[in-house]
């Protein structure tokens, strides 16, 4: 397919990918997608290599890891402008993107969904916040963002070995940093001039649906009605963790009378202390942090 880049993450899959890649290639040049592979050297590589190839005229960028190669593909393309659609490979560990857009898991339909899928225009997020020197930053979030336990459940995740998969990985990594987590006082405000301001476990502001390894945090979100879908967990305890936690694999957990759900275009999040951040399963910085909805940035390769 002309005008097709591989932007491909050869540490994921625990490094799989960078071995497999020749047959991979192969595989999907015999589905009938084929183009030019840039590899990314080191974390934040493919934000360069994504930019570049769109401002080179690339028609289709399509990245091929978890969601955090998708995160620094889709920053990478807004960054250089172009006409370009997005499609992905999956090959990481939480593969949550593709959930809530029906693209398969699997590497044939991943390519087949690349190669004749229908362009989908969905919103993405414009995130301000602190990096942990404590300089500004911006990047933008495709899937879903966090601040508190969230992000420190991501970086947990990321550190672990992936031999029992995503949905086990995260689910572990939830449990332990729970364990250890300390609810604290947050302050969000939202566009609408509504302010909250009390001890909370989590705020989860989703543009999709899915996220940590298959929980269906917000199983409302629609990725084009120009709204986040703005999750706000409060002071829950080990008791309401242990009563709750498998209803966040269903998305029933909204019920619980300390979840509260609200739609916003822009989310304000600060707090006494510092409180990490998570950027579609990578943690990128801390409070204080501003989400910003960006109305039909993105146009992605969904099935037909």
């Amino acid at each position: 397919m002309p005008g097709t880049v591989f932007l491909v993450n050869p540490a994921s899959g625990s490094g799989a990918t960078g071995k497999r890649w020749p047959e991979l290639a192969h595989r999907a040049a015999g589905l009938g997608l084929s183009g030019e592979t840039l590899f990314s050297e080191r974390p934040g590589h493919l934000v360069e290599l994504a930019a570049e190839a769109a401002r080179g005229g690339a028609e289709l960028l399509v990245a091929v890891g978890g969601d955090g190669t998708l995160n620094e593909a889709v920053n990478g393309l807004l960054r250089g402008g172009g006409t370009a659609e997005l499609a992905t490979i999956p090959l990481g560990t939480g593969m949550d993107f593709v959930r809530t857009y029906g693209i398969p898991a699997s590497f044939e339909g991943a390519v087949r969904t690349a190669r004749d899928g229908r362009a989908r225009t969905i919103d993405v997020g414009r995130v301000s916040y602190r990096t942990w020197a404590g300089e500004e930053a911006e990047r933008h979030v495709a899937n879903v963002g966090s601040v508190g336990m969230s992000a420190a459940v991501a970086q947990r995740a990321n550190g672990m070995s992936k031999v029992l998969g995503g949905k086990a990985t995260f689910f572990y990594a939830l449990v332990r940093v729970f364990l250890e987590w300390e609810n604290t006082v947050v302050r969000v405000e939202l566009d609408s001039g509504e302010r909250r301001e009390a001890r909370m476990h989590d705020v989860i502001v989703a543009n999709g649906q899915w996220h940590g390894g298959a929980m269906w945090l917000a199983p409302e979100a629609q990725p084009d009605d120009g709204l986040f879908d703005v999750v706000l967990i409060g002071d829950v305890t080990k008791r309401d963790f242990v009563t709750t936690a498998p209803k966040i694999y269903r998305g029933t957990y909204l019920a619980h009378p300390k979840v509260d759900l609200v739609r916003a275009r822009t989310v304000a999040v600060d707090a006494p202390e510092r409180l990490p951040i998570e950027l579609d399963g990578e943690q990128v910085g801390t409070t204080p942090a501003r989400f910003e909805i960006v109305p039909g940035a993105l146009r992605v390769r969904v099935p037909a």
